[in-house]
């Protein structure tokens, strides 16, 4: 496993950006109503779940931030090539597999086919190069079909949310 961004610079950005949006999913979930007066306890508000995920991104961007401030001052020490471009081949790839997954096929599949293509296409993607084609191909199908068939246990039997 790599030791994160290839410059301190990117672990602070990015570490910045995620508790930029972990914070917006916190107040937003603050914001949520919170049904008292139908005697909702806090575990049972809508916010909850979102919540605590918002705080543990604020909480691991800050880690990020942290590693990346430690990095920083290793790498004034040395002599370092220039910084690669923030919006780079893999955030661009990230970006349009999110956007087709959320903008076009939830909603019009089933949820649990939808999850599984989506994982597996991301792990092919970006499992290690050095990796043999066949087992490239098994680890990330095996790892769709699982995240998809935990997702939707988890959310459809424990949460009682019914998924799309």
């Amino acid at each position: 496993m790599s030791e994160g961004g290839k410059t301190a610079r990117s672990d602070l950005w990015g570490g910045a950006g995620w508790v930029v949006f972990g914070l917006v999913i916190v107040i937003g979930s603050i914001r949520m109503e919170r049904f008292e007066s139908m005697g909702a306890q806090l575990y049972t508000m809508p916010g909850f779940v979102p919540g605590m995920i918002g705080g543990v991104v604020v909480l691991l961007g800050l880690v990020l931030m942290l590693r990346g401030w430690a990095r920083r001052a290793q790498e004034v020490r040395a002599d370092v090539e220039p910084a690669e471009p923030l919006l780079n081949r893999r955030i661009g790839i990230t970006m349009a597999f999110t956007l087709v997954y959320a903008g076009l096929l939830i909603g019009r599949a089933p949820f649990w086919l939808v999850t599984a293509l989506f994982v597996a296409a991301f792990v092919a993607v970006f499992a290690p190069t050095d990796t043999p084609p066949a087992r490239r191909a098994i680890v990330a199908l095996l790892a769709g079909v699982l995240t998809s068939a935990v997702i939707t246990l988890v959310f459809q039997n424990i949460f009682l949310v019914r998924l799309p």
